[in-house]
C-alpha cells in the first residue's frame, strides 16, 4: 500500500484539531499550545539547579514564586499526550523509526546544528512573542482575536521570505 494513503485525511484532522480547542477552552478556559510547557519544564530544572539566579532573574523570577512543579499546569499533560500520540500513531502505521531526515546536500551534523539553532530560537522566540504559533494562531483565532489573524500572516510570510534563503539546502 502507499504510504501516503496511510495518513489521516487532513480536513478530518483538522475538524479534530477544532474539537479539542472547543474541548481545551471548555475544560480549561485556555486554548491550545505548547512553548508554556517547555519554560515550567525548564523552569523546574533551572531552579533545582540555580534557584537564586531564577529567583532573581525579572522575567523567570514571576514564574517561580513559592516553587516551581511542572505538573501544575495542564499544558504539561498536554505535551506529553502529544508526544505520546505520535508514538502510538507511528507505531500503529509502521512508521516509526529513528532517522535524521535531510537534504543530500547537507551532512548531518550540518542538520543536527541547524535543527539545535532553530530550537533555541523557537524557545527564545516563544517566550518574548509569550507564546508558540499554536497558542497564537490557532487560540488566537478560535476567539476571533486580531492578533491571532496578524499572526497568521506573519508567520506564513515570514516562513516564505525565510524559506528563499534556505530552500538551496533541501532541493
Amino acid at each position: 500500500m502507499d504510504k501516503s494513503k496511510k495518513y489521516m485525511n487532513p480536513y478530518l484532522a483538522g475538524f479534530i484539531i477544532g474539537l479539542m480547542m472547543i474541548a481545551a477552552y471548555f475544560f480549561s478556559g485556555e486554548g491550545l499550545g505548547s512553548s508554556g510547557a517547555y519554560r515550567n519544564i525548564t523552569l523546574w530544572a533551572a531552579n533545582g539547579i540555580a534557584h537564586n539566579a531564577i529567583a532573581n532573574d525579572d522575567y523567570f523570577g514571576k514564574f517561580i514564586g513559592s516553587g516551581v512543579n511542572p505538573l501544575n499546569t495542564w499544558l504539561v499533560f498536554e505535551m506529553l499526550g502529544l508526544i505520546a500520540g505520535a508514538l502510538i500513531s507511528a507505531g500503529f502505521h509502521n512508521r516509526l523509526k529513528f532517522e535524521i531526515v535531510k537534504s543530500p546536500k547537507i551532512t548531518n551534523k550540518t542538520r543536527l546544528i541547524a535543527a539545535l539553532i532553530g530550537g533555541v530560537l523557537w524557545g527564545v522566540g516563544t517566550q518574548l512573542g509569550r507564546g508558540c504559533t499554536s497558542g497564537l494562531i490557532m487560540s488566537g483565532m478560535a476567539v476571533n482575536s486580531l492578533s491571532g489573524y496578524i499572526g497568521l500572516i506573519a508567520v506564513f510570510g515570514g516562513g516564505y521570505m525565510f524559506a528563499y534563503f534556505v530552500r538551496k539546502l533541501w532541493i
